[in-house]
């Protein structure tokens, strides 16, 4: 998820770590080791040259398993060396922070798990993308009650219960969320079938995940022989179908069998994805597992990119705004969330 709510999640691992040891310090460590896994970011630009790699490369091995293990003990022994001494000497042991860059670098990638995005928990054993696709990567509904609860706690002292409280009232209500989205999903996914069957639409497989911010309007897409069709659905609505129909024919102007890396961006991508040619040595990539700014426009989609052939392979230029207003879009999705008859 984003960036604020692995911090707060984070920082809810440290306090129930070593809160009653060192106070609101273990806040500000469990949060460090929270934003840890998304520095892979900036690792892989240090790594590859090529851009397409280096986007491959988030949520790759450091949101995995295995380096939320090694990462434990790593950053647990440094930080253990650094803050063992003076008057804070033998205050907390080894183990202590062990454990909290543990919780605080495992609970990341497994809450990332709950997104459309995917993350390789599994690497490097396997390349496989768990996407449980029951919450977008930014919801306040999620966030902003759990961040409250740990501003409060911080006034209180390290032992108190008010404080205790406080975070079990953040863990409690953002884990209940949770299990609302899951829930949500299993219910969106079989209103989306039964839209597809209502419709007489013949398909290979379908994709359904929660709109930015909310998870009240749902974007569906369906793939068939030789279109996508895409559909949306609110809670808000009257009758319990997707509406909102239209189709997006299956377009690649790079043949998958000459680039390995349209082989790799359709793994990425779940293989819910166009391209277009738009000009001389210039293509967008469209990741479709995300909605379209514009219906009426292909090559619209919140989630596309320019690809460029550089030697024998591609390579992508950086991410520009989309040509559609974010306001307007963003417009767009609230009134269709409000629901329609």
């Amino acid at each position: 998820m984003d960036s604020i709510t692995q911090i707060v999640l984070g920082a809810a691992c440290g306090e129930a770590a070593l809160g009653k040891k060192i106070g609101n310090k273990a806040m500000l460590f469990g949060a460090i080791g929270g934003t840890i896994p998304d520095l892979d970011v900036f690792v892989g630009s240090w790594l590859y040259n090529n851009e397409i790699d280096i986007m491959l490369f988030h949520r790759g091995f450091m949101h995995s398993i295995l380096f939320s293990v090694l990462g434990a003990f790593l950053f647990g022994w440094i930080v253990f060396r650094l803050y063992n001494s003076g008057k804070r000497k033998n205050t907390t042991t080894l183990k202590d922070w062990i454990w909290l860059f543990f919780l605080s670098l495992f609970t990341h990638p497994i809450l990332d798990c709950f997104t459309p995005y995917g993350t390789q928990l599994f690497s490097p054993f396997t390349n496989y993308r768990v996407a449980l696709n029951n919450i977008a990567v930014v919801d306040p509904v999620y966030t902003i009650p759990f961040l409250l609860c740990l501003i409060v706690m911080m006034f209180f002292k390290r032992n108190s219960k008010n404080r205790k409280l406080c975070l079990n009232l953040g863990l409690g209500i953002s884990s209940a969320y949770m299990m609302f989205t899951l829930g949500n999903k299993l219910y969106i996914d079989s209103v989306f079938k039964r839209s597809l069957k209502t419709k007489h639409i013949e398909y290979q497989r379908f994709y359904a995940q929660p709109t930015i911010f909310n998870n009240v309007l749902w974007y569906g897409i369906a793939e068939g022989a030789d279109n996508y069709h895409i559909a949306y659905y609110s809670l808000l609505d009257n009758s319990a179908y997707f509406s909102d129909w239209f189709e997006i024919p299956k377009v690649s102007d790079l043949n998958e069998n000459e680039f390995e890396d349209i082989q790799r961006l359709s793994w990425f991508s779940n293989n819910y994805f166009s391209v277009y040619k738009i000009g001389d040595n210039l293509y967008r990539y469209n990741d479709l597992r995300y909605p379209l700014a514009d219906s009426n426009n292909p090559n619209s989609s919140v989630f596309s990119f320019m690809l460029y052939e550089e030697g024998d392979r591609l390579n992508m230029k950086p991410f520009e705004r989309n040509e559609e207003d974010p306001s307007k879009v963003l417009s767009s999705l609230w009134e269709r969330l409000k629901g329609k008859d």
